[in-house]
């Protein structure tokens, strides 16, 4: 069985570009015959990678019906040629926000002959119950040689690392409810921005707190990547989520009401509602208490960042996959 895996046309690779090309990659370097995809000749595409799955252009794209054809979620009309070739057809769901967008008039999920592959569980959750359909499990993977804890975070004031382009309002009423609370020198603000995986992970490294402000999401890595580095994480789930978050209190003031699988870790973060700005504002001045007071539960709560991290790895992701491709 051949694979194709559509490359939507993007001029950087976000993080659920990164994963089409992770998917690919692992399956050509474990000697499955895999492919990307690319509709456009000016959109971006992975270059300067060791052993990297090829890339073919649209036009050259001749599936047969032993095929596996790989189309993100968002993109149901680049399902064409393998629907027309009777050729094995995945929507891979990365965010669950984007399942029935663009989808034609008259057409649904009922009516085409098109498997789901899910991001993480709660993603899975939300096709089964939308769409009556079962949808396998592909999570994604973080690299742990890059997002690693240091030996030590700085003494000093509590640094706070955040993402301003994820609902940007939201972050700006966070920061001002906290600053009118705990007044407005209490940390530093650390946005990331323009970075690289490397200078990303460098400013995790530096931070105590990450205050994660995306939703909705499918399995969000920012979180994932912050407790690799050391970071207590606090804020928004995105739905997605709570495939790995669990919360470090006892008595949260907000738990999530779709069932939650079992994990080996214990409470990772201070997660509250999509949206509720005042929840996250005091989640994150409880956070920075933590650090000031070196709460003893949060040590435990690190240790649970780590072993989250470690369910995601690169290994982990690896196996996953060619697991799923051996039954496919």
């Amino acid at each position: 069985m051949r694979t194709y895996i559509f490359l939507p046309p993007v001029s950087k690779p976000t993080g659920g570009v990164t994963v089409l090309r992770q998917l690919a990659d692992i399956l050509h370097q474990s000697g499955h015959e895999a492919f990307l995809v690319a509709r456009e000749r000016g959109g971006w595409r992975p270059q300067g990678l060791a052993d990297a799955a090829p890339v073919l252009e649209w036009q050259s794209l001749k599936l047969r019906e032993s095929d596996a054809w790989v189309v993100p979620e968002g993109w149901i009309n680049a399902l064409a040629p393998g629907l027309y070739a009777n050729a094995h057809c995945f929507s891979y769901v990365q965010n669950w926000a984007y399942l029935f967008s663009s989808m034609p008039e008259g057409v649904d999920w009922h009516s085409l002959p098109v498997e789901f592959l899910a991001v993480s569980d709660p993603v899975s959750q939300f096709i089964k119950e939308t769409t009556c359909k079962d949808a396998p499990i592909l999570r994604p993977g973080i690299d742990r040689s890059i997002f690693h804890a240091p030996e030590s975070k700085p003494g000093g004031r509590v640094n706070v690392a955040f993402m301003p382009r994820k609902n940007k309002a939201l972050v700006e009423q966070i920061k001002a409810i906290h600053e009118h609370r705990c007044g407005a020198h209490q940390v530093n603000w650390m946005p990331i921005d323009g970075m690289d995986a490397h200078g990303v992970a460098e400013t995790l490294r530096t931070a105590h707190i990450f205050l994660a402000t995306g939703f909705p999401e499918g399995c969000p890595l920012p979180p994932l990547e912050a407790m690799a580095c050391g970071c207590l994480p606090v804020g928004f789930a995105g739905f997605g989520g709570w495939d790995y978050m669990r919360q470090v209190k006892e008595k949260p003031r907000y738990t999530p009401w779709i069932p939650l699988r079992k994990v080996p870790w214990k409470g990772n973060g201070l997660w509250c509602a999509d949206s509720d700005v005042l929840d996250a504002a005091l989640c994150l001045g409880e956070a920075m208490t933590l650090f000031q007071e070196r709460d003893p539960s949060l040590m435990v709560a690190l240790a649970a960042g780590q072993k989250t991290a470690n369910a995601y790895s690169l290994e982990a992701q690896k196996t996953a996959i060619l697991d799923l491709w051996e039954q496919l």
